[in-house]
């Protein structure tokens, strides 16, 4: 089996618009949450988001492709070119059949969906779309698009599994460099849903904070008053290389990815299994690819939503795997500040945990205010403050509707 490495980030996120930045605000505790702006919210139960800011995307493309794009995938193309760059990747110098992309989104080009029917709606009653309507629209666009930008002729495809879609593209692109069937690959997730029809839905649900008169502390995993996560947009990138590929063209190595799992709970369509079991289940063949012992994994980015039911569920996951060593490493939710960007969240929350390898740092979770008598009060959850500790190891979890569950593990590169 080859070796993988990661050799290439970039991410747009609610708090920064590049992987420094981004980085810069996890450690510093910012939130990301604010009022929404992109429509009126007077009727809406939620009227606060994680939006993107201070975003010109025609920094990285031209005006008319930016019409022809949906937000997510205006995301998605700017993280990719981002981690292109900064990977150091010369289509001139690769063997363009052997370089792939697997991307994924969890729900897609919502907001063009959304503007097009009101748009009929509005009109005569014939039909007249945007003939970029289902371009713009389906998941898979992404994926296309940045091959066709850079030539990249190998495997090519997205995945979708709601808010565990990145992480599955992650892995799934790890297994295809790990079997010699590509030396490069682009991988990550992009999503953009702060829309009418994305709030109305998950408000339905009652999936999210309704904590309108202070946005910037509604999402806050552990704390015994969380009441739903907030809602985040964005997208994260990821250069997942063959060691060997990246030796030989002397490209820097952030860290090396060397665990992974994938379960279902099969247990409800929204909600956790009560005992945490696929959680459980996930981690345990991340640890056993790794071949890592439990005292050698220093830090655990959580799902940690900020839902009742959810952060309570994975603790006793954690708890059930790695029994006393849970007390000894670090635990957090960095959707405490950048909200929970669905399909994208595995990837910035990916990065975080390879930020996180490499700078021997772990960001914090913030908005910890009462302690949830559900939680055992011993386990370190990095409340409020970033803390500097040797990380040799980070397993980062995600979970999404339908029981899908996917974890991997990145550690130092030696």
């Amino acid at each position: 089996m080859k070796r993988v490495v990661v050799t290439g980030l970039g991410a747009i996120t609610p708090i920064g618009n590049t992987v420094k930045d981004y980085w810069e605000g996890l450690c510093n505790g910012v939130s990301g949450a604010g009022d929404i702006t992109y429509y009126d919210t007077t009727n809406f139960k939620t009227k606060f988001a994680c939006q993107v800011k201070g975003f010109d995307p025609t920094d990285f493309m031209h005006r008319r492709e930016v019409r022809r794009l949906d937000p997510f995938a205006i995301f998605g193309m700017c993280a990719a070119d981002q981690a292109v760059a900064d990977s150091g990747l010369d289509s001139e110098k690769l063997n363009l059949d052997r370089v792939g992309v697997i991307w994924g989104a969890g729900i897609g080009g919502l907001q063009t969906l959304e503007k097009e029917i009101e748009d009929f709606a509005k009109g005569s009653g014939v039909p007249r779309y945007n003939p970029f309507l289902i371009p713009k629209m389906i998941i898979d666009i992404v994926a296309g698009h940045i091959s066709i930008k850079y030539g990249y002729r190998g495997i090519n495809y997205s995945t979708v599994s709601a808010c565990a879609t990145s992480t599955h593209a992650i892995i799934n692109a790890a297994d295809y460099i790990r079997l010699g069937k590509a030396d490069v690959i682009v991988t990550g997730g992009s999503e953009a849903t702060i829309s009418k029809v994305g709030m109305g839905g998950f408000n339905a649900m009652k999936a999210l904070s309704t904590r309108n008169d202070d946005p910037k502390t509604a999402s806050r995993p552990f704390d015994v008053d969380r009441d739903g996560f907030v809602m985040g947009e964005g997208a994260g990138a990821l250069i997942l290389e063959d060691y060997e590929h990246a030796k030989a063209r002397g490209a820097k190595i952030y860290a090396e990815v060397v665990g992974t799992g994938m379960t279902a709970d099969a247990h409800h369509i929204t909600a956790p299994h009560p005992e945490g079991i696929g959680a459980a289940n996930v981690m345990k063949l991340a640890m056993a690819e790794a071949g890592l012992n439990f005292d050698e994994l220093d830090y655990v980015n959580v799902h940690g939503t900020s839902t009742p039911l959810g952060d309570v569920a994975e603790l006793q996951g954690i708890q059930k795997v790695f029994g006393e060593a849970a007390y000894a490493m670090n635990i957090s939710s960095t959707k405490s500040m950048t909200g929970h960007l669905l399909g994208a969240a595995g990837a910035i929350e990916t990065i975080a945990s390879v930020l996180s390898v490499q700078n021997n740092v772990v960001p914090p979770t913030i908005n910890h205010f009462t302690d949830d008598p559900a939680i055992d009060n011993k386990l370190n959850l990095t409340f409020n403050e970033a803390q500097e500790r040797e990380v040799r190891a980070a397993l980062s979890n995600t979970f999404g509707f339908g029981g899908h569950n996917a974890s991997v593990i990145v550690k130092k590169f030696k």
